[in-house]
């Protein structure tokens, strides 16, 4: 590794300050388009060493567990702290406007939709069982290393209230040496904590844990590796005032602030579709939403989030009629004799996108689509075989959920031209 000066000229994709040189583009983390730095470089990637003249663009991080390593910094949970906000924010943009662009889709991009810090409801973090009890925060960015963290300024205050707490649970879950995931769920009574780890618990582990839980407060339910070891009582979330007792470890957006957004933009897009379909449903975010103003068909694979959404549903005086239906959308796609009966659709797959669903889709004659996705690229890449059926694609807004990450949220709203 040799120490070299290196002036940033703009960021890449995962956040990280790129310097222009001879030798070609080196990145590195922690540094913003204007500072002139002083890096360790190893092939294409540099180690922020100093910054020698800070661009105007630099600004103070607000948490003390941000930045390059050291025994209480480089959590890596966020990535972009340090970016002014408008400079962040037309990176984060333009990461959508970039995807677009790369498949040949020149769309007005809407201006971002930012979340607020402390609005972030499902926080997934690692822990680990020292000498000294458990130890609960982030991993260090490409590593396994975790950095314990006292605060955190994406999570809800709540989440943050009960660190302490947690941290404490985490102590009592600790059997073995190996890290495990302690996900977090802001949700009403008390926090959703689900567990994943590679060891298994003895009843008197059981037991413990169970203990542990009854004397904390803030915990509604706490689940291991799947199973419900305490839960006293049904967490619920508010998916358009349809109240959802969510599966252990199911998947929601992470923020309610984003949430109520994409589903502002879905239900507007097709409220004057009669029947729609809602692919990837998950636990009803949308296809709840939807049965206030719509017939509605939810297909998921996830058989625990389907029956949430399908109790939530059945058990809510004024909805419309709402069928469900388990389905690998990956394996056995909607057709087009089965879309046929339908004016909406939204779909919301995970980051790989819905490539072979969208085929079909792409020849049906539904008149609305909503397509929502966390990963920009594969969605570009989906709105191209939409477009290329003869979608007219009408709308494109980013929304940043995932605060100071390198992810982002976009809802892009299609309609079918009439023949």
């Amino acid at each position: 590794m040799s120490a070299q000066k290196l002036e940033i000229s703009r960021l890449g994709g995962q956040g990280d300050g790129i310097a222009e040189t001879p030798a070609g583009q080196i990145f590195v983390p922690f540094t913003v388009p204007g500072d002139v730095i002083n890096a360790g470089v190893e092939k294409s990637r540099g180690t922020l060493i100093s910054v020698l003249e800070p661009s105007p663009q630099r600004v103070t991080p607000p948490c003390p567990h941000f930045g390059p390593d050291d025994d209480e910094a480089g959590c890596g949970g966020c990535a972009l702290q340090h970016v002014a906000d408008g400079t962040y924010q037309d990176w984060k943009r333009g990461l959508v406007v970039a995807a677009l662009e790369a498949r040949g889709i020149n769309a007005e991009v809407a201006p971002l939709f930012s979340c607020e810090p402390h609005a972030r409801r499902r926080v997934v973090f690692a822990a680990r069982r020292t000498d000294k009890g458990a130890i609960l925060g982030f991993n260090r960015a490409q590593s396994h290393h975790i950095v314990a963290i006292e605060t955190c300024v994406v999570a809800t205050d709540r989440i943050n209230q009960a660190l302490p707490a947690l941290r404490r649970l985490a102590t009592a879950v600790a059997v073995g040496r190996e890290a495990f995931r302690f996900s977090v769920l802001d949700a009403v009574p008390g926090l959703d904590i689900a567990i994943d780890a590679p060891f298994k618990l003895k009843e008197q582990d059981r037991l413990r844990i169970i203990t542990a839980v009854r004397a904390e407060p803030l915990a509604a339910r706490l689940t291991f590796n799947g199973e419900i070891l305490i839960e006293k009582q049904p967490p619920e979330l508010d998916f358009g005032s349809v109240i959802v007792n969510p599966p252990p470890g199911g998947f929601v957006q992470a923020s309610n602030q984003a949430e109520n957004v994409m589903g502002e933009l879905v239900t507007g897009h097709l409220k004057k579709a009669k029947r729609v379909v809602d692919l990837f449903s998950g636990s009803g975010t949308f296809a709840l939403r939807l049965a206030q103003q719509s017939h509605v068909h939810a297909v998921e694979a996830d058989a625990a989030s389907l029956t949430a959404l399908d109790k939530a549903a059945r058990r809510t005086q004024g909805l419309k009629p709402v069928s469900v239906e388990k389905r690998d959308l990956f394996r056995r796609p909607l057709m087009l004799a089965e879309l046929k009966t339908y004016q909406g659709l939204v779909f919301d797959p995970p980051r790989a996108g819905a490539e072979v669903q969208v085929a079909d889709i792409a020849r049906s004659t539904i008149k609305h689509i909503a397509a929502v996705s966390c990963n920009p690229v594969t969605l570009a890449r989906d709105l191209e075989i939409l477009i290329k059926g003869g979608y007219k694609l009408i709308s494109v807004t980013p929304i940043d959920q995932f605060l100071w990450s390198s992810h982002v949220e976009v809802v892009a709203l299609l309609e079918r031209p009439k023949r």
